[in-house]
């Protein structure tokens, strides 16, 4: 719901959660707190991913794949704005903490041979993101394990014909 409306109410989470609004500010002081709780469980998955993808140990295509799945489930499960999530200077450090394990990745993938050497300083960091943030939302559809087939052989080819 927030990720719909950042401006919905807690009344209106409690009733779609099935409980009453008190329940929901027992647990949470405050709409800041809410959307802190959120913010940290997304991190706390984006976390379990990139561990559970071995980028740093595991063959570099099936870590590529295994990192892009992951990425794309934890998009879905967790679909909040990343503006306001990056707001807060601890959420942002803890984020720029994994996105320069990524980029230590997708060098790597660049020394191994899998992606193209020569292109602009971080672009692959850039374009990755995007390219699943954009699978996930525009092909709900697919599988994660498909949508990162799709993403990893964009990434890898792109959308030109052989």
């Amino acid at each position: 719901m927030l990720a719909t409306d950042p401006g919905v109410s807690i009344a209106a989470i409690a009733a779609e959660a099935g409980v009453d609004r008190r329940t929901v500010y027992r647990r949470f002081a405050s709409r800041e707190d809410l959307l802190a709780a959120v913010y940290a469980a997304r991190l706390a998955a984006i976390e379990e991913a990139i561990e559970d993808a071995r980028l740093r140990e595991a063959p570099v295509a099936v870590a590529l794949h295994r990192y892009v799945e992951n990425i794309i489930a934890v998009n879905r499960t967790w679909p909040v704005d990343l503006t306001r999530m990056l707001a807060d200077d601890a959420v942002r450090a803890r984020r720029d903490a994994l996105a320069h394990e990524v980029a230590a990745f997708l060098d790597r993938a660049t020394d191994e041979g899998l992606l193209r050497s020569g292109l602009p300083g971080g672009w692959a960091s850039a374009l990755l993101p995007q390219l699943m943030h954009l699978v996930s939302r525009e092909l709900p559809e697919l599988s994660a394990a498909r949508a990162a087939d799709i993403v990893v052989d964009t990434l890898l080819r792109g959308i030109g014909t052989p």
